[in-house]
């Protein structure tokens, strides 16, 4: 009887009892310049430990494609993570979501409801207007602090980051402020702390029985951040479920609107 064996890419020398990889990587070079080192050893296509779970390594653009394009399924899913349960709704956030029947529902949803062409098109004011305050911005703040030397010094990383976050919030909810504006500061704190919560590893992702001892404070700082974003967004969806707007529609009435015709099956999140 033939059997087909799965193959295995090889794991990376290297790794310490339980926690793995992990101390390579924390080390003082940068996560990508370890792992670029290693695929020189082991090839374009590896594994790695992060404690009790094995990750693939891949290095080549041939491969990348055909695990993007021909494979994608097979890469749908991701482990379980701390922070997306977190400050994700319990995974019920459609971009952090696992693989299944509401994953499916809810990008059928997002790509004709919210994504189309449409869609887009109709909200292509908001990213030309904003574009153009941010412009306006710019030149204020040239005209007012120029000087004798005709330039001022201006952190770029940090207006482009604010323009991005303004696109996307007038998108999603309609709402229109600056970061100078008590609520856009506190929005604004609240996204950077998501993002960096989102893109970190806790203790319970990699060792899951240590979980419970919340080494360095993470977990209850991701509950603190939820609880700002949840508040910030709970006034957001009141406020448009009392308008119920059919004009000039942002994605929270189209997502309400949705809702209220075609119930979400397998869907135990409000």
């Amino acid at each position: 009887r033939n059997q087909t064996q799965k193959k295995i890419a090889p794991e990376s020398g290297g790794a310490w009892p339980i926690v793995g990889h992990l101390p390579l990587l924390g080390a003082s070079r940068l996560p990508h310049k370890v792992l670029a080192a290693m695929a020189d050893t082991y090839g374009s296509i590896f594994t790695i430990r992060l404690g009790v779970n094995r990750a693939v390594v891949i290095s080549s653009s041939e491969l990348a494609r055909e695990c993007l394009l021909n494979n994608d399924k097979a890469i749908l899913g991701r482990p379980k993570s701390v922070a997306v349960e977190l400050v994700g709704y319990n995974y019920a956030m459609f971009g952090f979501g696992p693989y299944g029947s509401y994953w499916r529902q809810m990008r059928k949803m997002v790509m004709l409801e919210l994504l189309s062409n449409h869609r887009l098109n109709m909200l292509s004011h908001v990213w030309k207007s904003e574009i153009k305050m941010f412009i306006n911005g710019l030149y204020r703040l040239w005209d007012t602090n120029k000087g004798k030397t005709n330039m001022v010094l201006v952190d770029l990383n940090q207006r482009f980051r604010d323009l991005a976050l303004n696109i996307i919030v007038k998108i999603i909810s309609g709402k229109n402020f600056g970061v100078d504006s008590e609520e856009g500061l506190e929005f604004h704190e609240a996204v950077r702390e998501f993002i960096e919560h989102t893109g970190s590893l806790a203790i319970g992702d990699a060792l899951p029985f240590l979980r419970w001892l919340d080494l360095g404070g993470q977990e209850k700082a991701m509950k603190r951040n939820f609880k700002k974003l949840d508040h910030i967004i709970q006034r957001w969806l009141d406020e448009h479920k009392q308008k119920r707007s059919k004009d000039d529609q942002d994605f929270m009435d189209v997502m309400l609107q949705v809702l209220d015709h075609e119930a979400t099956k397998d869907c135990n999140y409000d």
